[in-house]
Order: C-alpha cells, then sequence, then structure tokens
C-alpha cells in the first residue's frame, strides 16, 4: 500500500477507535491533556527527535548539554503541571501525606545532587523526573480520578499503538532503524528502539486488556471491538520487537489482572500474595538460577552482555553507601569508560535496582525498598476495597518489579515503566471506605457513579465525626 493511503486509512482508524471508546456522559477535566501530552511523548520521541533536530550523540559532553528544545518543552509542562495542582491544595495535599515513602525518596534524590560530580545536569534530570510525578497528580487529584486513568490509558494507547504499526509496515524510514555495528534491522515503531516499543505495548497491552474485561462484564460492545483491535496489534508488535523482557513480563502480568478481579482472590490476600511472589520467583530463577531457560528461547545466557555491564558498572562505584548523586553514574569519565568497553555504548545498567544503587548507593536502594513495599501494599488494599482500577494497578505494580530485573526503569526520566509504576501505587485517599459486597469493576456506569458517591458522602461523614470526637483524621 502507498504510504499516504497507508497514513489516510490509519488516521481513519484511530478516528474510528475514539468513536467506538466516545463516553458523552463523561467529563473529562482539561488539564488532562497536561499528562496525556506528556505520555505521548514519554512513550514515543522526544520533540527533537520527531522535528528531526537531534543529532547522534557519540561524546559523553553531549549526553549531559542535552536538547535546548526538549528542555523548553519539559519546562512549560511542568510549570504548567505546577499550576494546576496550586489550584487543589486540599486533595494534593492528602495524595502527598498518603504517599510519604514516595515523597521522602524523591526528596533524597533532590539532596544527592550535593554529591554529584555534575550537580547542574542531576538537577536539571530531577526537574524532569518531577514532572512525571506531577503529572501523575494530575490525574490523581482530579474530581474522577479512576475515570480520568481510564481516559489517560485509552486515548494514548490509540494514538501510540496504530501509529508504531503504520510507521513499522509502510513508513519504514519512521519505525525501523539498524544497529550501529552489526546493521542489524530493528522495529521501533514511534519509539526510538525495540526495547522501548516492547515496553508500550506491554503497558497499554495490559491496560487494553482491563478495558475488555471491564467492557465484556459491562456488555458494551463497541468498546469491545475497540480494545480487542489494540490487543490484535499489540501483540503483532510484540512479535515485530522482539523484546524478551517485555514479552515475558507482558505474559506473567496477564494473569495478575484477571485474579484480582475474582472475588476468590479478593477475598483471600493471601492468594494474591502468593500469585505476585510466584511471578516475581519466575522471573528471577529465569534471569539468575537457571540461565539455560533463557537459550531455550534463544537468548543469550548473558541477557545479551547485561551481566558484563553489570560487572564493570559495579567497579566503578566510587561509593556504595550514598552513590554517585541522582542520575549522575552515566557521565564523564565513567560513561567513557563504559563506552570505550562496549562498542555499542550502553547508557544504564540494564536493571533497576543496580541502577538505583549505582546513582543513589544503599540508601537509596532501601529508599526505594520501602516505596515498592507501600505502593504494593496500596495496590493489595486497592483490590480488596474492589476500587475500580485495583486488577489494572496490582498488575501494574508487580510488573514495575519484574521488569526491572532486565531494564532500568526505577526512577529513570520519563521513562513509561516508571510511570505506569508510580500511578499504579500511589494511594488515594478520597474514598475513605468500601462498600461491602459491591465491585465497581462489575458494576454498570450509573450505578457505579453512584457507588462512589456514596462512598464519599461516608468517608465525610466518618471525618467530621471524628474531628468532632478530636480523634486524629
Amino acid at each position: 500500500m502507498n504510504p499516504d493511503i497507508a497514513t489516510v486509512v490509519y488516521v481513519l482508524l484511530i478516528i474510528g477507535l475514539f468513536w467506538l471508546d466516545r463516553d458523552n456522559a463523561a467529563r473529562i477535566s482539561v488539564s488532562l491533556w497536561l499528562p496525556i501530552f506528556w505520555i505521548l511523548i514519554a512513550c514515543s520521541r522526544s520533540v527533537s527527535q520527531w522535528m528531526q533536530l537531534g543529532v547522534p550523540i557519540d561524546t559523553s559532553n553531549q549526553v549531559m548539554e542535552g536538547s535546548p528544545v526538549d528542555r523548553a518543552v519539559y519546562m512549560v509542562l511542568v510549570v504548567a503541571g505546577v499550576i494546576v495542582l496550586a489550584s487543589r491544595p486540599s486533595r494534593l495535599g492528602k495524595l502527598l501525606r498518603a504517599n510519604l515513602a514516595v515523597v521522602v525518596f524523591f526528596l533524597y534524590c533532590l539532596i544527592s545532587m550535593i554529591w554529584s560530580d555534575y550537580p547542574e545536569v542531576a538537577f536539571k534530570r530531577w526537574i524532569k523526573a518531577l514532572g512525571d510525578f506531577i503529572m501523575v497528580m494530575i490525574v490523581l487529584t482530579d474530581r474522577d480520578p479512576a475515570n480520568s486513568v481510564k481516559r489517560l490509558l485509552v486515548w494514548t494507547s490509540y494514538i501510540l499503538i496504530p501509529l508504531s504499526l503504520l510507521f513499522i509496515k509502510y513508513i519504514p524510514e519512521l519505525g525501523k532503524t539498524y544497529g550501529r555495528w552489526d546493521y542489524r534491522a530493528y522495529y521501533t515503531g514511534v519509539t526510538t528502539n525495540k526495547n522501548s516499543l516492547g515496553a508500550i505495548c506491554l503497558l497499554f497491552g495490559l491496560a487494553s486488556l482491563w478495558r475488555f474485561m471491564s467492557d465484556l462484564t459491562e456488555k458494551e460492545p463497541r468498546r469491545l471491538i475497540a480494545h480487542s483491535v489494540i490487543l490484535g496489534m499489540v501483540l503483532w508488535l510484540f512479535w515485530m520487537a522482539d523484546s524478551m523482557s517485555s514479552l515475558s513480563s507482558f505474559l506473567l502480568a496477564c494473569p495478575l489482572v484477571l485474579a484480582a478481579s475474582r472475588q476468590e482472590f479478593i477475598r483471600r490476600p493471601a492468594a494474591l500474595h502468593l500469585l505476585a511472589g510466584a511471578v516475581v520467583m519466575v522471573s528471577l530463577i529465569a534471569l539468575f538460577v537457571a540461565p539455560s531457560l533463557l537459550s531455550a528461547v534463544g537468548r543469550d545466557a548473558t541477557l545479551t552482555d547485561r551481566t558484563n555491564i553489570w560487572k564493570l558498572a559495579l567497579s566503578l562505584m566510587p561509593n556504595p553507601l550514598i552513590g554517585t548523586g541522582f542520575e549522575s553514574f552515566w557521565l564523564g569519565r565513567r560513561l567513557d569508560r563504559m563506552w570505550a568497553e562496549f562498542s555499542w555504548q550502553p547508557n544504564q545498567a540494564h536493571n533497576g535496582y543496580l541502577e538505583t544503587y549505582l546513582n543513589l548507593g544503599w540508601i537509596g536502594v532501601a529508599l526505594l525498598g520501602a516505596v515498592i513495599v507501600s505502593g504494593y501494599s496500596h495496590t493489595v488494599d486497592a483490590v480488596r476495597r474492589q476500587l475500580p482500577t485495583a486488577n489494572l494497578a496490582f498488575a501494574y505494580c508487580v510488573v514495575g518489579v519484574v521488569y526491572n530485573c532486565t531494564e532500568a526503569s526505577f526512577f529513570r526520566m520519563t521513562a513509561p515503566v516508571w510511570i505506569f509504576f508510580l500511578m499504579a501505587i500511589l494511594k488515594l485517599p478520597t474514598i475513605s471506605r468500601p462498600v461491602t459486597g459491591v465491585s465497581l469493576m462489575s458494576c454498570d456506569r450509573p450505578h457505579a457513579a453512584a457507588i462512589v458517591s456514596l462512598e464519599q458522602s461516608l468517608g465525610r461523614r466518618t471525618a467530621a465525626d471524628e474531628s468532632s470526637s478530636g480523634a486524629a483524621v
């Protein structure tokens, strides 16, 4: 098919998906467009790359300089996000107080710039990472956070997934790259590398599966068609991307989405813990205990030089307790040393836990552990309370833990897996108590809205009673 004709066909397809998923009753805040735009960039390419203003990065100095166009875009979005959150002081304060582990982690990352070799670069990157947190908070402080999460995931997937397929099939100069040293073809879609394409397939594939299950329960044929199309595209893109980290994480996470919506698991949190533990253990065994399993699926037992990177990176670690400072390890002489050893120029440790250790030391790893534990507790509690997005949040939380065994996505700037993980683990303080025996996921929209309203009323009444009696809220 001619590329121009194919472009028209896919644009019409995207419009059709939006039409099938239309919801005239939903009220979407205008401010939601800020995180939507942020996610579209994070899950594809930077603005300078879309405008083809970037140049190949061949030196460590170019890594530190970055793009002035991207800096300007991110700064505008961050400032706009701060203005939005400033207009929601009550909801913002409650959200921050309910998630102190994440707040403390961000503050430690800011403090770590004191011992960074490149504090100015570290500060710029921290502001960009703070933008991830700001965009997530905009979504979760909305008056209807569940619907905002749903719209965010659906609208971004309807754009990025079809465009990835269009680029790969009909516009290869945008959807395919070649290795600088082996000249092998890699399919990238709207992203810049195959692993990034695999990551967005993982995230949006789970979101589409979640929506498919919900629409199947609510008997919404239009939306079922739309999400079936997206799921089919995701599976095809997985095959083209050949990203085993993302594909294996997706296959392991699908049962989590399904199980966390079943009453058998909802009533028995221990069963959820066992399932999550089994998923993590399977991943760890395949990666570190029985690497022959990787060879069985056509993968190098060294995880494509990842284990070699880990050894060299650890040897360059200056201070095990506090690390090199936020996002500072892969800069300057250390980056030059890594690039001299590996011709394909790695810029991360390909392990989120090791990456955290290199930048923030054992203190950072401990704080990250607190974030994971508290976040996991929040998602399990949401499942128990049968909140609308609980099963997807539970899957995203476990996926984040597993995915970071082979990719560094914890607290990395605009890393899709980190953004979605953060959105999943933050505790929402607005709904104070569940309605026993009723699942919002299984209700039609009017009844679900009525239940949410009832829950919020109960929460406000409880808070007023406690306040009048002198109890701490």
